[in-house]
């Protein structure tokens, strides 16, 4: 699968100049979770990421190209949570190595497709104790309430990230998964924003692909993402030449 490896690329670029720390997925780190939506109100809280008006970002890309990763692991850009003393501009971006679920033929790019869907709503299922997490799927949008009391019992991007990939592992299409935190405040984060819509926009082509909608590129609003992205304009008109 190559939809997204142009973005990998350019997201490693943005964030690649900046120092960071880098962490092997270790279960034994993984960070408590609660069964469901926890709420910390603001006299609970100790900080906000992206709070203030901040950026605050999430995006997954998916990839079978294994060049991109060293096995499973944790990279942070930037001050950890025990280091912020207030709102900061804050990203968590996933890249996920998966199994080759693409083709050519329709069935399998309709796989595809909803196999990268459930991928991504993974994030909406995983719930770190004093770790209140507020997500836009229409924005990329995401804001992150953090508790006093867990800063206090040590918790880290490490072991945040460590509970993600337990998620994520779960997948039966999920053979690596990278999850990154930027925090760091040398980093373009308006790139990185667009990075993000160009993601959002890749799952919607595949949603329009998937719905038979007009192959006439002039008529289809999503015709620049498509130009852009290897592979997207090849599974549209190859569905129409299916039908």
């Amino acid at each position: 699968m190559i939809l997204y490896d142009t973005l990998i690329e350019k997201t490693n670029e943005l964030i690649g100049k900046s120092t960071s720390k880098s962490y092997a997925y270790n279960p034994k780190k993984i960070w408590p979770e609660t069964k469901s939506f926890e709420l910390i109100l603001q006299k609970e809280m100790a900080y906000e990421l992206g709070g203030d008006g901040k950026q605050a970002l999430n995006y997954t890309m998916v990839t079978t190209d294994s060049k991109y990763f060293n096995g499973d692991e944790v990279i942070v850009y930037g001050p950890d949570l025990k280091d912020i003393k207030g709102s900061v501009p804050y990203v968590r971006i996933t890249m996920l190595l998966t199994t080759d679920i693409e083709s050519d033929d329709e069935f399998d790019t309709e796989t595809a497709f909803r196999a990268i869907q459930e991928m991504d709503f993974i994030k909406y299922h995983v719930f770190p104790v004093g770790y209140m997490v507020r997500t836009s799927g229409q924005t990329s949008r995401e804001q992150v309430r953090i508790s006093k009391k867990a800063i206090k019992e040590g918790i880290s991007f490490e072991r945040i990230g460590d509970t993600f990939i337990k998620h994520y592992k779960q997948n039966e299409n999920v053979r690596n998964a990278k999850v990154i935190f930027v925090t760091a405040p040398d980093v373009d984060y308006s790139a990185l924003k667009d990075t993000a819509k160009k993601v959002t926009d890749i799952t919607k082509s595949l949603s329009k692909i998937l719905e038979g909608m007009p192959t006439e590129c002039g008529s289809c609003g999503l015709k620049d993402i498509c130009d852009e992205v290897e592979g997207l304009k090849e599974l549209h008109f190859g569905k129409k030449t299916k039908k």
